[in-house]
Parts: C-alpha cells; structure tokens; sequence
C-alpha cells in the first residue's frame, strides 16, 4: 500500500518485474533478491544494471549483476556512516566495490571513494531526490489537504518519523525517544511505520494527546507535511535530506548520519536516544540564516542520462 501510493502519485509506469520478497532477516531477504532477480537478469541480458542508495535490494542488485558480468552503475555512491553495526553501511562498501560507475549526491562523496583507492568514473551529479521536490512540490501544494486534514497550521507543529531497525528493536531506544516526544509540549504529527506501530502496542508505550498519530501517508502528503514543519525528528536519511531541501530544521534520532554535510551546516543535529539531548535539541533548534547547495541544481537525473549515454 505503502510504495503503491507513490506510484500512483508521481505518475511512475507499473513495474515489469515485482520480485514480491517481503520482510525477513536480513540473509533472507537478500538471498531472495538474488534469486528472483537473477532470473531476470538472464531473461533481459541488459547492457547496464543501475543501483540506487543503500538497501538490501541495493546489495543483492549488485551481487546478483555483477556474477553475471554485468556493468553496475551506483547512484548515491560513496555515502559513508563509518559505522559498520549499520547494515546499510555493509550495502555501500559492496556496492561501491562492484560498481563501475559512480553517481555522487556531494563532494564528500567523492572525498570518500577517492579515500578507499577509487578514483575512475566518478561524477558529482546532485542528487536525484531533490530533482522529485523541484518538480512535485508545486503539485503537492496544489493537491494536499492533509493540513486541512489534520486540522493543523503551517509551522505551528513538529513532524517525527521512526522506522530503522537500530530504533524500533531496542524497546529502550523507542521508549527514550517517544519519552521526550511525550514532554515537547508542542503539536506533533507522527505518521507511523507499521514495523514502529506494532512495537509501540507490543511494548505498551503510552503516546501524549498533543501527538497526532497517524497512518503512512503518500508522496504529495509527506512533502507538504515536511514543508510546513516548525522542526523534523526522524531517523530517515531521506527526509534529513528532504528537510535540508525545504529548509527546515532537522533533529537525527540517530547515533551518526551519513549526511554529515548537514550537521555542518547547521541545519540538523544528531540527537540519537537521548531523551534530554532530544528535548534540548528540540527546544533551542533554529534555521540557520544561510544554506548552501550541497546537494547539486536539481538536475541530477540529466547529468545521470548524458553520462550514461556516453559510457555506451
């Protein structure tokens, strides 16, 4: 429902292929990856395997390609947390090490690869997510009521989401982190992972009356919600991005981010599970007065295409 959503919304064509590997463990999941996908690698004999971001199905594309001898392209190569407790730090590593190309959201990226002996056929495109805001933020103005919706007002609320594992499978993390949404002492919009809701009611975990609760919501919702945002608390590296984007403050409920450029420049903070680091943070954070374009024009997808173009 969740991802079917998007698809609606942003006009993106039905997939050929759906592999339907659902949750598991981490093996599992990849080793399904794998499997199906391998079938249709074979069946489609493509010239290039394109690779995005730092999922299981980032790692298993990679593995499952290359054994086939296919070229891998990797866009947002050379993200690093340093922080190898993360699965999604394993993904990067071996991704980068199978791939051929390198599409890199910054120039810290870049520093990265080069750092670990890869220096060939790398390229500073930006990044793809902020070519979607540019071109579906006008959009989601005009469609979204979910303000309306939510009877809520333009910067007069918080905005929290929580979906990593490293959180919602350490009950004392959760609890730390929901405690001090608890004592904000402000409006808070929470849409709730299903993974987050089912911990949340196994654990007990009482939730405040000023914390809207609400199911996951689509595309244009999400943009408007982040918009209009007074602060974001998430542990998403996505929408750390998408904060920095829209120029709203950001608190990372996580021990490290990859995104360091935006702790750099102010606009976001590591928080971790600290209740009391949360609750400072959350009461003293403020925009920064300027924010420079780490992250590219917004044209990455067409710097992507034309390097593509000319590897062929």
């Amino acid at each position: 429902m969740m991802s079917q959503t998007f698809f609606d919304e942003i006009g993106i064509p039905a997939p050929d292929y759906n592999l339907e590997v659902g949750s598991g463990s981490h093996a599992k999941q990849t080793a399904d990856i794998m499997v199906r996908l391998e079938e249709v690698l074979v069946q489609e004999h493509p010239d290039l395997f394109i690779i995005r971001s730092d999922t299981n199905s980032t790692l298993a594309g990679a593995l499952a390609a290359s054994k086939l001898h296919i070229p891998l392209a990797h866009i947002e190569a050379g993200e690093r947390s340093f922080d190898r407790r993360m699965p999604e730090e394993i993904n990067r590593l071996v991704a980068d090490r199978l791939s051929e190309l390198f599409f890199c959201v910054s120039q810290t990226a870049v520093k990265h690869l080069n750092s670990e002996g890869i220096q060939n056929s790398i390229h500073w495109v930006g990044d793809v997510m902020l070519d979607s805001i540019l071109a579906n933020l006008p959009i989601a103005r005009e469609k979204s009521q979910v303000l309306k919706r939510l009877n809520i007002a333009s910067k007069e609320y918080s905005l929290v989401t929580i979906h990593r594992v490293a959180n919602t499978d350490d009950p004392k993390r959760l609890s730390n982190i929901l405690s001090a949404i608890n004592r904000v002492g402000e409006e808070v919009i929470f849409p709730v992972h299903p993974r987050t809701r089912g911990v949340i009611e196994k654990l007990g975990i009482e939730i405040g009356d000023h914390i809207q609760m609400i199911d996951p919501v689509g595309y244009y919702d999400m943009v408007v919600l982040e918009e209009n945002a007074r602060l974001i608390a998430t542990d998403s590296g996505g929408v750390q991005r998408e904060a920095y984007f829209l120029k709203v403050p950001c608190l990372t409920l996580r021990d490290e981010t990859e995104w360091t450029e935006t702790l750099q420049t102010g606009w976001n903070q590591l928080v971790g599970a600290n209740e009391q680091k949360i609750l400072s943070a959350w009461r003293s954070s403020s925009a920064p007065l300027a924010q420079a374009p780490l992250f590219g024009d917004g044209r990455a997808s067409e710097k992507i295409l034309q390097i593509i173009s000319s590897y062929f």
